[in-house]
C-alpha cells in the first residue's frame, strides 16, 4: 500500500472517530429519545455538538477531493516525496481541525483548513505534471 493510500484509510478512519464524537454530543444535547426518533423535523445543534457536527461535515467535503488525488497519484504510480508528505499533511491538518473548530480557534480554523486544501491541490498538480 503506498503512503498515499494509507493516509487515506487513517482519514476515513478520523472520519468515523469525528462521527462518534458527534454522534456522542448530539445525543447528550437533544435527549436519546430525540437522537433515536424519526427526524421528520430539522435538529438545529448548537455549542460543541453543532462545531462537531459542522467540522465533521467539512472533512467529508475535503475527503471527496482529498481521495480523488490519492486515487489519481496511485493509478497513475506518481507516489512522490511530495506526494507523500501532501498526504501526511492533509492528515495532519485534518486532525487538528477538529479541536480548531470546536474550540473556535481563530484564525488557528481557517489556516489549518487552507493547509488541508492546499495540500490537496499540490497533490492533484503533481499528478498532472
Amino acid at each position: 500500500m503506498t503512503p498515499e493510500l494509507t493516509v487515506l484509510t487513517l482519514s476515513a478512519l478520523l472520519q468515523v472517530v469525528q462521527f462518534v464524537l458527534y454522534s456522542v454530543a448530539a445525543n447528550r444535547q437533544v435527549g436519546p429519545d430525540v437522537a433515536a426518533g424519526p427526524r421528520d423535523e430539522k435538529i438545529e445543534l448548537t455549542g460543541t455538538a453543532g462545531r462537531l457536527q459542522r467540522a465533521m461535515n467539512n472533512h467529508f467535503e475535503g475527503l471527496i477531493l482529498f481521495t480523488i488525488a490519492v486515487v489519481v497519484i496511485t493509478l497513475s504510480n506518481q507516489s512522490t516525496t511530495v506526494t507523500q508528505y501532501c498526504a501526511y499533511a492533509y492528515l495532519a491538518a485534518r486532525i487538528l481541525y477538529i479541536p480548531a473548530y470546536t474550540q473556535a480557534w481563530t484564525p488557528g480554523r481557517s489556516v489549518i483548513w487552507i493547509v488541508g486544501f492546499a495540500a490537496t491541490v499540490i497533490m492533484l498538480i503533481a499528478a498532472l505534471i
